[in-house]
């Protein structure tokens, strides 16, 4: 028991170490999505950032040590906006945040107002407590004014689950920082920020039982992008983090989801933009590939098991065979430990 018990912190660990081990000496790159969204890569987890007249939003925060790097991109996205404005955000209702082009260029740059962390893992929540700092939240009631900035940085928001884990972490982990930890969080289905930000309607949505246990997706509905943290990835099998939660049936309602949100421009080419956890810039045709291949596998493994295969006979039978070229690995998140994870979600 001892022994299993270890193995499954391991393997949570891994979850959120494999990627950042793979981008502590790269570059943070930059890449222009749609409207005020901005798509941060090479800092762990893609990051999400909204820049704008409102401030910034922040989707995940990478790891502890590319934080730095992701400061210093933030702040040169909020010195573009700040200089060139933003083109008239027309899918806004008409208050003070669809007026970027009446903005005073020698004002000080709006600061980092809220990071939302889509999960627990530290490739996506390492930068918390640093960029938290360098933020500062809006706050309501009277506090000079009706619209105040909060001295305590920016905000942190999150599913319940993902405080319950940083808070309560498995025996021999530490628990995260105060300062990393979120500020607000949610236990329903979803929730919504109770504002525009930079001229649209932020969206939260809670996927249960999925990657981990506190999975949520970001839905960015003027500019129709959606962050999905490590829900949906493009470089590897799910990982499916049996130690947190996490249930590969879980994953295959979680892309579904996705799918039901999203509308193609032409033939599921273009339309809504999916940002993943890890990996390019997609859209819902990636995504039904990616939800096809697991729903495939979910099933060669299900059938197995009716037949009363042991695990180890599972893997001697492999049932991603074919789609190993695509998304297998020998190292971090291994074939192996995908097979193990969807059966064990399937046994229970």
């Amino acid at each position: 028991m001892k022994l299993a018990g270890l193995l499954l912190i391991v393997t949570s660990v891994l979850c959120g170490l494999v990627y950042a081990q793979q981008n502590q000496n790269t570059e943070v790159g930059v890449l222009h999505v749609r409207g005020p969204i901005y798509m941060l890569v090479g800092a762990g987890g893609n990051i999400t950032v909204s820049v704008g007249p409102d401030g910034v939003l922040i989707v995940d925060t990478g790891t502890a040590a590319m934080t730095d790097k992701v400061l210093a991109r933030i702040r040169e996205l909020q010195n573009k906006v700040n200089t060139n404005g933003l083109q008239e955000l027309q899918f806004a209702a008409e208050t003070r945040s669809n007026l970027p082009t009446l903005r005073d260029t020698n004002a000080p740059l709006k600061p980092i107002r809220y990071i939302i962390n889509t999960h627990v893992h530290p490739d996506h929540t390492g930068g918390n407590e640093k960029i938290a700092a360098a933020g500062r939240t809006i706050t309501g009631g009277n506090v000079a004014g009706n619209i105040a900035d909060a001295a305590e940085g920016a905000g942190v928001i999150a599913h319940e689950n993902v405080l319950n884990r940083m808070t309560d972490p498995p025996k021999g982990q530490a628990k995260a920082p105060f300062g990393a930890q979120p500020t607000d969080t949610y236990f329903m289905d979803g929730m919504k920020l109770s504002h525009f930000m930079n001229g649209e309607g932020v969206q939260i949505i809670h996927i249960k039982d999925a990657h981990t246990d506190g999975d949520s997706m970001v839905y960015f509905r003027g500019s129709d992008v959606i962050a999905t943290g490590d829900l949906f990835v493009t470089n590897s099998y799910p990982v499916v983090d049996i130690a947190n939660g996490g249930n590969i049936q879980g994953v295959i309602d979680g892309l579904n989801r996705i799918l039901a949100m999203s509308i193609a421009e032409f033939r599921t080419e273009g339309g809504t933009m999916i940002i993943p956890g890890h990996g390019r810039l997609c859209d819902s045709a990636d995504v039904a590939y990616y939800r096809d291949m697991v729903t495939i596998i979910r099933d060669r493994v299900q059938d197995m098991i009716k037949k009363g295969m042991t695990l180890d006979q599972v893997k001697a039978a492999r049932p991603t065979r074919d789609y190993d070229p695509r998304y297998g690995a020998a190292s971090g998140w291994t074939t192996d430990m995908f097979v193990e994870a969807v059966y064990k979600s399937l046994k229970r």
